[in-house]
């Protein structure tokens, strides 16, 4: 296969009788066997499995029973998605042989829909821990350039989908987790509204900041793949009960008509973002400009005010999670994360419930901004990938957070890429939308990526 075709194109092809999902498997299984020994994104690879499922698509294309557009399609899952009778370990010493016997329920809903599983993916430790070096595999490194990051923790399905290992996959995103590791390895990626995926069977961090959510090439394909991961699940108490709309229906709308809000000052004051990533969304701003969409400037709170109450809430939650193991199995953990996660011991009742006080205020104040609005547009990383080995331990204190405020507010964010910077390595943009319209979310995505040419730009190992 000379290129990697994109969900949406693998689907028409293999619908067409002109693709097999077993060939399309193989060619993936090929390229992770030649590269991912230099980036790590794979901590386990199930390869018998992926051709089992590959060849039960293509008997269902052959025999006119598709399941649907990701019938046959090559994923794989974040290792904190409990996967029965495989090995789920969040990349920690703690979980090294935990075998669940029961699938996440979004794992079964995308198994349901015909993919094919190619294995677990590296995380940062928990989903917060990275990059670390002392935990028993080491931390995935960015496809465009090895000696630099890919953020986290989705970081194992951020480097695995820009080296083409496979089209789509899962992630989570608790303060960032899905749109830290889209930006830095140049792919898109969604966190949906709170409650729009379930959550059981996935691993928690932070009960009321956690989300489940896909990554893929383009926003078309998070599209599809949102498809089969959203609905109601009653055994996930944050679940939200209501009809899961058609996410593509508004793909082909265009960006003519939309009103888009820029939140200048969290990307240019409250967190300085770098030249690169700055030129990105001015001209995307001006993309959508030339598209007929109408664009102006939104002024919300102060981005500490966001990230200094979803920080206490996360550090509180993540610590209520793992006190029993802290107390007994402390230096089983990975420096960065037991040192991260320590500090919830130290916050106080009466902080923590500023905090939710807080969230609720900074919740309406987003609400009342775009009351008049459909988008709004910030930055989802301040600038390109740093070197893997220099990124520091107590980054995530020391400016505010350019993707904690959504995850706060639980509104649906996608990072989206809008070039390149320093040393050939991407910069992106994250677009906002109001709760439960994601399909106005990918609307806005699709005309971006639609009008641009990032796209058709891979890293060299995914040629």
């Amino acid at each position: 296969m000379s290129a990697i075709p994109t969900i949406a194109e693998a689907a028409r092809l293999i619908a067409d009788k002109k693709l097999s999902p077993v060939e399309l498997t193989q060619d993936c299984l090929g390229r992770i066997a030649k590269n991912d020994s230099s980036l790590n994104a794979f901590l386990m690879l199930t390869e018998e499995r992926a051709l089992a499922d590959a060849k039960a698509a293509e008997a269902r294309h052959m025999a006119g029973t598709a399941r649907g557009p990701l019938d046959g399609i090559p994923i794989a899952h974040k290792d904190i998605y409990n996967t029965a009778g495989i090995r789920t370990t969040a990349h920690s010493k703690l979980l090294e042989d935990n075998v669940p016997t029961k699938d996440a329920v979004t794992v079964t809903k995308l198994a349901a829909a015909g993919t094919a599983m190619l294995g677990k993916l590296s995380t940062h430790e928990f989903a917060m821990g990275g990059p670390s070096f002392d935990l028993p595999w080491p931390p995935a490194r960015n496809p465009w350039n090895p000696a630099h990051f890919t953020a986290g923790s989705s970081s194992g399905t951020g480097a695995a989908i820009a080296a083409g290992f496979i089209l789509g996959g899962t992630g989570s995103d608790t303060g960032g987790s899905i749109r830290g590791p889209a930006a830095l390895c140049g792919i898109a990626g969604i966190k949906p509204t709170y409650g729009l995926c379930s959550r059981t069977g996935v691993l928690p961090l932070s009960f009321t900041m956690d989300h489940t959510g896909p990554m893929a090439w383009t926003v078309e394909d998070c599209a599809l793949l949102l498809q089969a991961m959203a609905g109601h699940d009653p055994s996930d108490p944050g679940s939200a009960n209501r009809p899961v709309p058609d996410f593509s229906a508004d793909l082909s709308k265009g960006a003519k008509g939309l009103r888009i809000g820029v939140v200048r000052h969290f990307f240019e004051t409250d967190h300085p973002v770098s030249p690169a990533t700055q030129k990105g969304i001015d001209d995307a701003l001006d993309v959508y400009k030339q598209l007929g969409a109408e664009v102006r400037d939104v002024t919300l709170s102060p981005m500490a005010e966001y990230h200094a109450a979803g920080s206490i809430i996360l550090t509180s939650e993540a610590y209520a999670v793992h006190e029993p193991w802290l107390k007994t199995r402390f230096n089983d953990y990975g420096e960065l994360f037991r040192d991260r996660i320590a500090l919830g011991g130290f916050i106080t009742a009466a902080a923590l419930f500023q905090a939710i006080r807080r969230r609720r205020i900074l919740t309406l104040e987003v609400t009342a901004a775009m009351a008049d609005l459909d988008i709004l547009v910030s930055a989802s990383q301040p600038g390109e990938a740093p070197k893997i080995d220099e990124v520091p331990k107590w980054g995530n204190l020391e400016k505010p957070s350019l993707t904690m405020p959504f995850n706060l507010t639980g509104f649906p964010a996608m990072s989206v890429c809008t070039g390149f910077g320093v040393g050939g390595l991407p910069v992106c943009m994250q677009l906002i939308a109001k709760p439960f319209a994601e399909p106005t979310l990918f609307r806005a995505g699709h005309a971006y990526e639609a009008a641009t040419a990032w796209r058709q730009m891979r890293p060299a190992m995914a040629g």
